[in-house]
């Protein structure tokens, strides 16, 4: 993300991911890594300009040496931004992926509770969306695995889970690191292909040097999913600007991200949607 305020971009990309509160608390899963320590950073200022409390969460597994590491660096975290820290310890169980995911989120509900929180955020970037839709893809799923990680769904109890970073990378997820100069820990069992979603990361780092877009490609994909399972005007609105694009023969080579665009303009403004094609929004609205 370029220009002399980066962050700004960063801030608008994560304040328009998902639907934020104005008061009450929130509370950041917080692992120490990179992603989660980017996202503390930056809730931390959409908390300050919308008036809500941030509480950072640690779950300590307690299952490598070098998790009481990411617990002091989680801790730094906190003390750096002026935000309390809550930690937990499950009891050790399974050290499978699922029964540990499991256990991590119930840690995360209990503490939201304990703090009377609206919300809890976490740090899944476009990475793990890109990991997350292939992974459904190679078990052969439907639609509904095809959608991917949801930016909102709720826990038992009510309370919400965010995922604000679905659309940022981890580019955009180093560059506020660099910004906010907060520490972070790398997590060394991340390189453990054993790990299913480790073998797949590892394949796609390779693949990203020659489909640079790949990420980005990847969420959008899935959020039109998502936007076609679950409906509403804005998917019958898009159907009808393609519909119309196609009977005059200039949908071929628009970007996904000109129909968005041209969808959230004014009537009257003029939209630019490919080289030598340019309409007026509400010239499309209604699919004439």
């Amino acid at each position: 993300m370029r220009g002399a305020r980066p962050e700004r971009a960063l801030d608008a990309l994560v304040r328009a991911a998902v639907a934020w509160p104005s008061g009450g608390i929130v509370v950041v899963a917080c692992s120490g890594g990179p992603d989660s320590v980017a996202l503390a950073a930056v809730t931390d200022r959409i908390a300050r300009a919308n008036g809500f409390e941030l509480v950072l969460a640690h779950v300590n597994a307690g299952l490598r040496a070098s998790a009481w590491q990411d617990e002091c660096v989680v801790l730094s975290v906190g003390a750096r931004l002026g935000r309390p820290v809550r930690i937990a310890a499950p009891a050790p169980g399974r050290a499978d992926e699922a029964t540990l995911r499991g256990a991590r989120y119930a840690a995360l509900a209990d503490i939201a509770a304990r703090q009377g929180a609206d919300a809890i955020a976490t740090a899944h970037t476009a990475e793990d969306q890109t990991e997350t839709v292939l992974l459904a893809l190679f078990r052969g799923t439907g639609l509904a695995g095809l959608a991917g990680i949801a930016p909102t769904t709720g826990l038992p109890g009510g309370t919400r889970l965010l995922r604000p970073l679905l659309r940022a990378t981890h580019a955009d997820v180093l560059a506020e690191l660099y910004r906010s100069g907060l520490p972070y820990a790398l997590d060394p069992t991340n390189a453990d292909e054993r790990y299913r979603r480790n073998a797949v990361r590892a394949a796609l780092a390779r693949l990203r040097p020659d489909f640079p877009q790949l990420d980005r490609s990847v969420a959008r994909c899935a959020a039109i999913v998502r936007d076609e399972l679950t409906g509403g005007e804005r998917v019958a609105r898009r159907r009808r600007v393609r519909t119309a694009l196609a009977n005059r023969g200039e949908l071929r080579d628009i970007p996904f991200e000109r129909i968005e665009a041209l969808l959230g303009a004014r009537p009257d403004r003029r939209v630019f949607l490919k080289p030598g094609l340019e309409l007026e929004a509400g010239e499309l609205h209604d699919g004439h």
